[in-house]
């Protein structure tokens, strides 16, 4: 009895827990080391599409110096803007943060309301000029099931699991029984 209350507590904390973002692979290089002006840029990406306004479509922007034994600029700041190829839409954009205070690791999110193909602008922004690259990538959904798809998958093995467990438990106290009686 304790052991189905147990589970019933777990079931009750899967479906009642808050959903944590996660993402289901790692980001992938877009541009990998353009050297423009000062810097050498690399833009990696995660390009999610969202249907609730989200800004799914994540992106990191890596600013290094182009000659050995410069430094980045405590001014640099990278612009992103996306904008669908596949059909009219409003261009989406955002001022990149730095990554842990650190100006030359840079992050933004935009929306990216549909799957296909987005040209992706990239603005790198300093008192030494602006420079800027421009790629293309493919927004897919994220494909996780939710939590409670989640929960309806892992039923039928949890249901087993119990099962089994119970038909040992009626086995032993049987031979526990007739051990007993004999």
């Amino acid at each position: 009895m304790k052991r189905a209350i147990t589970l019933v507590t777990i079931a009750l904390g899967l479906l009642i827990s808050e959903p944590v973002s996660a993402h289901d692979g790692p980001p992938y290089p877009i541009v990998s080391n353009q050297l423009l002006g000062r810097y050498r840029i690399s833009v990696w990406t995660d390009p999610d599409t969202t249907d609730d306004g989200t800004a799914g479509g994540q992106f990191w922007v890596m600013i290094d110096p182009a000659r050995t034994g410069d430094s980045v600029t405590a001014d640099v700041q990278a612009v992103v803007t996306v904008r669908p190829l596949d059909r009219t839409g409003t261009p989406a954009t955002a001022r990149a943060t730095p990554v842990n205070a650190d100006r030359s690791r840079q992050f933004a999110a935009l929306n990216m309301n549909h799957e296909g193909r987005f040209a992706v602008h990239v603005d790198v922004e300093s008192d030494a000029g602006r420079v800027s690259v421009d790629s293309e990538v493919q927004a897919t959904y994220d494909l996780r099931p939710s939590p409670l798809m989640l929960l309806v998958y892992l039923l039928p093995f949890v249901l087993v699991g119990f099962l089994w467990t119970t038909l040992l438990v009626r086995r032993r106290r049987a031979h526990a029984r007739t051990r007993a009686t004999t």
